[in-house]
């Protein structure tokens, strides 16, 4: 004879299940790239899945992981993962793909522009321009920007990091 067991959960505990539910579904729109999570993978795990670095850099309060030249990442020709050191956690990744990749293949890999409004649920860009105007697409709910070439149609780069979304109105 099996014992079968109810639990009660009080109201107050539902919506703190609730809003972590929510938190882990946010998180979950995070893109990693080639099985690294921006914000939650760490130094050891790039090293482990990639080997050692061609370069380590200290740049003012993170440490960057470079791979270049002849240890470049598969279709790339550089990546760097910049880390935080106190952490040892991932917290950008910076990809500068080896082959051409045009607009439309980014559109049919990651999402379409954004409609007006209140962002969407589903993954869309929004386009934006540097300061030195480069048309980029940011992409809030994949924590991912892709910056263009100069012609405005090619991929220069790409840069992966937890997803900052905008506050909502």
């Amino acid at each position: 004879m099996r014992a079968e067991f109810r639990t009660t959960i009080h109201p107050g505990m539902r919506r703190l299940a609730l809003i972590f539910f929510c938190v882990l579904s946010s998180a979950a729109w995070a893109r990693a790239w080639k099985g690294i999570d921006p914000g939650t993978s760490t130094r050891a795990d790039v090293i482990e899945k990639f080997g050692p670095p061609s370069r380590t850099v200290k740049s003012g309060d993170k440490e960057i992981l470079a791979y270049l030249g002849k240890q470049a990442i598969k279709g790339t020709t550089q990546t760097q993962f910049k880390v935080d050191p106190k952490t040892g956690v991932v917290e950008r990744i910076d990809v500068f793909p080896g082959p051409k990749i045009d607009k439309a293949a980014i559109e049919n890999s990651y999402g379409k522009a954004c409609p007006p409004g209140p962002l969407p649920d589903s993954p869309c860009y929004l386009k934006k321009v540097t300061d030195d105007f480069r048309v980029y697409f940011h992409y809030p709910r994949l924590g991912l920007a892709i910056f263009f070439n100069p012609d405005g149609v090619t991929v220069n780069s790409f840069i992966f990091q937890p997803p900052r979304l905008p506050a909502k109105k």
